[in-house]
């Protein structure tokens, strides 16, 4: 796949998805949008893919949101289309069976906020800011909320809603919205870390466990356990647990099937 705006590039068992768009601090675009979709719609059932990479080109910017430049119809909207194509993403990767992970090199604003919920964890350079400034534009960002309510403290979350004001990369790591923060020369060092821990791990228990996860989400504790006592021998009978015991009892690294 071949995008302008959308650099696709799989490295390993890594699918990497970088915005292009440095000269608009990476905001976002259709094309970027219905791009990012397509890619893990069409590379997530390769079960070579073990985790994906969201990030940005540059320094300054993660993602600045949607393009506020003239002429741009960023906030465009077909009345009889009841789908956008930034929900349309947040969709697919929030069913996504294998994690995504955040290298945030810059600012995260608005709709940027919105790839960075949709992702299960986040390293981040010291000098990034966190915001939803929609307010100060007259807008709110309805479909961001959808996905940052449930990870931000409600109270912190109404504070950046309602006055549109950033916060800090540390700041957004006390509060549970990134993992770690580092000085931007060890961005990558921490990220390729983060990224090794979960390679090396077993993807069948990972994709399976992501799934169970997701399943019980918004189920109540009874329901989740019912949920999980079937699901639990589901575990044990795939080649990843027989693999994983074996090189536990013979001392050695698993090699894992991915079955």
């Amino acid at each position: 796949m071949s995008y302008t705006d959308l650099l696709i590039e799989r490295q390993d068992h890594v699918l990497k998805l970088t915005i292009n768009r440095e000269e608009r601090r990476n905001a976002l675009n259709e094309e970027i949008m219905i791009a990012m979709r397509m890619a893990l719609e069409e590379n997530i059932p390769n079960r070579e893919i073990r985790v994906v990479l969201v990030t940005a080109v540059g320094d300054k910017a993660f993602c600045a949101g949607g393009d506020l430049k003239p002429g741009a119809d960023t906030f465009g909207f077909d009345p009889s289309e009841p789908r956008t194509a930034f929900a349309g993403l947040l969709r697919v990767a929030k069913s996504c069976d294998v994690p995504i992970v955040a290298r945030v090199n810059g600012h995260c604003l608005a709709g940027g906020m919105g790839l960075l919920a949709m992702c299960d964890m986040a390293v981040a350079t010291e000098k990034a800011l966190f915001g939803l400034p929609e307010v100060k534009i007259g807008m709110f960002p309805a479909q961001v909320a959808a996905l940052l309510e449930r990870l931000i403290p409600p109270r912190k979350f109404d504070e950046m809603t309602y006055t549109g004001e950033p916060i800090t990369a540390q700041e957004a790591c006390d509060i549970g919205l990134i993992n770690y923060v580092v000085p931007a020369g060890e961005l990558d060092e921490k990220t390729n870390w983060l990224l090794g821990r979960i390679v090396d791990k077993s993807p069948t228990a990972i994709r399976r466990g992501k799934y169970a996860l997701r399943a019980t989400r918004d189920m109540s504790m009874d329901q989740a356990l019912t949920f999980m006592e079937s699901q639990i021998g589901m575990f044990g009978m795939t080649q990843d647990a027989k693999e994983g015991l074996a090189a536990f009892n013979e001392k050695r690294k698993p090699v894992w099937p991915g079955k």
